[in-house]
C-alpha cells in the first residue's frame, strides 16, 4: 500500500472541500519547504496578488517544514508520482541539495527561459546547486548571505579579510564569537569561508570534481582555525550570536544578513552595530522556486513565479518584507525601492560585495568533509 504523506493528505482536502464553483477554476497548488513565513508569504501576499490578476485562479499553500526535511518532502512525493501523466504539485519551493536532486532524477521543468524575468538572474547559484547543474531549472526565490557583524562602538577598523579578523582576534581575545557548526548556518558559513581563505583550490571545492583525498591538506588550515578558537566565545546559535552582540558580550560574530536587518528592526540589535563582508568571502544560500515536469497547470505556474521573480515583488515582497537578497539582479529591483530601502539592505554589504564576495557552499561531498573535519580536528 502506497503511504499517503499528512502534507499531501492535506492538498486533497483542500480540492475536496471546495465547492463545486470552485472546482470549475484552476486551483494552482504551491508546495513551499521552509519555515511558516514562507507558508505565509505565499499565502497572504503572493496568492491573492495572482488570483487578482488571474480571475478564475485559486492559489492553494501548503508547507513540508523546515530544512532540507522540507525539500525531502517533495521530492518524494514528485518520485512517487512519477508514472502519472499529471502531477498535483505546480509550484514547488525547495533547497538547494534537493534542487540537484531532482534535475537529476527528470523531476522538474526546464522552464526558465520561458518566463520574462528568466534573463534577470545572475548569481552563480541559478546555476550551480552544491555542484548541481539546475541552470534554467530553478529561479531563485531570493538569496541570502552572512556577512560579520561588529559594534561600532567596540570597533573602529573592522577587518576586512579573514586573515586581518585572525589578527584582530589575537589582539582582542573573546571578543569575537560564532556558533562553530551546531545551532545554526551563520557558523557552518564562517567555518565553510575559512576553508575557502586558507584554501589553494576554492574553485575545486565549489564546481569539482571531488576527490577524497583532499581534505587531507586541510590539516594545517584546521589547525590554525582551533588555535582561532582558543581566542573566540562559541555562541549557542544564530540567535546566540545577535543576543550576544546586542548585550556587548562580543564586538563581532557572523550573521545571516536577514536574521540581522529583522532583529535591529525589532530593536533587539543597536543602530550601532553594522555588516561587513570579508574577503576573499562567505557563502549564501538560496530558496528555489521550480515547476515539476508533469505539473498540471503548468503555464498558470511559470506565470506565478514570473510576478514572484519581478522587480516590483521583490522589491516589496523580498526586500521589505523578509529583509531578504532578491534572488533576481538587484540592479534590477533598485528602481522599485525607496532610498531608505535600499539604504538599508545594500549600503553595508553592497550589491558589488556580493557579486565578488558572496559565495555558494561547496559541493555536498566537499560540505559533508568540511562539517565531519572540523568536528574531528577543530571542536
Amino acid at each position: 500500500m502506497h503511504r499517503i504523506s499528512i502534507v499531501f493528505a492535506a492538498l486533497a482536502v483542500l480540492a475536496l472541500g471546495l465547492p463545486a464553483t470552485a472546482q470549475q477554476t484552476v486551483t494552482l497548488n504551491v508546495v513551499t519547504a521552509g519555515d511558516q513565513n514562507m507558508v505565509d508569504y505565499v499565502k497572504d501576499y503572493l496568492g491573492p496578488m495572482f488570483e487578482k490578476e488571474h480571475p478564475g485562479v485559486t492559489v492553494r499553500a501548503v508547507g513540508t517544514g523546515p530544512g532540507d526535511a522540507g525539500s525531502q518532502k517533495i521530492y518524494e512525493k514528485l518520485e512517487a508520482e512519477k508514472a502519472n501523466a499529471a502531477w498535483d504539485i505546480d509550484v514547488a519551493v525547495i533547497h538547494q541539495k534537493a534542487a540537484g536532486e531532482m534535475v537529476g532524477k527528470g523531476l522538474l521543468a526546464h522552464y526558465v527561459a520561458e518566463i520574462p524575468t528568466g534573463n534577470l538572474v545572475t548569481s552563480e547559484a541559478a546555476r550551480n546547486a552544491l555542484g548541481a547543474d539546475v541552470g534554467g531549472y530553478v529561479m531563485p526565490m531570493f538569496n541570502s548571505q552572512t556577512a560579520i557583524a561588529y559594534n561600532t562602538a567596540m570597533v573602529t577598523d573592522p577587518p576586512a579579510t579573514y586573515d586581518a579578523l585572525e589578527k584582530w582576534v589575537q589582539a582582542n581575545p573573546k571578543k569575537f564569537g560564532y556558533n562553530g557548526i551546531k545551532g545554526g548556518m551563520s557558523g557552518v558559513s564562517f567555518v565553510v569561508g575559512w576553508i575557502y581563505a586558507h584554501s589553494p583550490d576554492t574553485e575545486r571545492l565549489i564546481k569539482g570534481p571531488y576527490n577524497p583525498d583532499t581534505k587531507k591538506s586541510w590539516d594545517p588550515i584546521l589547525a590554525g582555525l582551533a588555535g582561532f578558537n582558543k581566542n573566540v566565545v562559541l555562541t549557542p546559535g544564530n540567535a546566540g550570536t545577535l543576543d550576544m552582540l546586542n548585550r556587548g558580550e562580543i564586538a563581532m560574530g557572523p550573521v545571516w544578513v536577514d536574521m540581522f536587518y529583522t532583529w535591529q528592526n525589532e530593536g533587539k540589535i543597536p543602530p550601532g552595530v553594522k555588516l561587513k563582508l570579508i574577503g576573499p568571502g562567505m557563502p549564501g544560500q538560496p530558496m528555489y522556486y521550480v515547476v515539476p515536469a508533469r505539473a498540471a497547470n503548468a503555464k498558470a505556474a511559470e506565470e506565478f513565479i514570473a510576478l514572484a521573480t519581478s522587480p516590483k515583488v521583490q522589491a516589496d515582497g523580498i526586500v521589505k518584507r523578509f529583509n531578504w537578497y532578491p534572488g533576481i539582479d538587484a540592479a534590477a529591483v533598485r528602481p522599485q525601492l525607496d532610498e531608505a530601502s535600499w539604504s538599508k539592505l545594500f549600503v553595508d554589504v553592497t550589491p558589488e560585495d556580493l557579486v565578488a564576495k558572496g559565495k555558494p557552499f561547496p559541493i555536498a561531498p566537499y560540505f559533508n568533509d568540511i562539517l565531519e573535519s572540523y568536528e574531528r580536528k577543530v571542536q
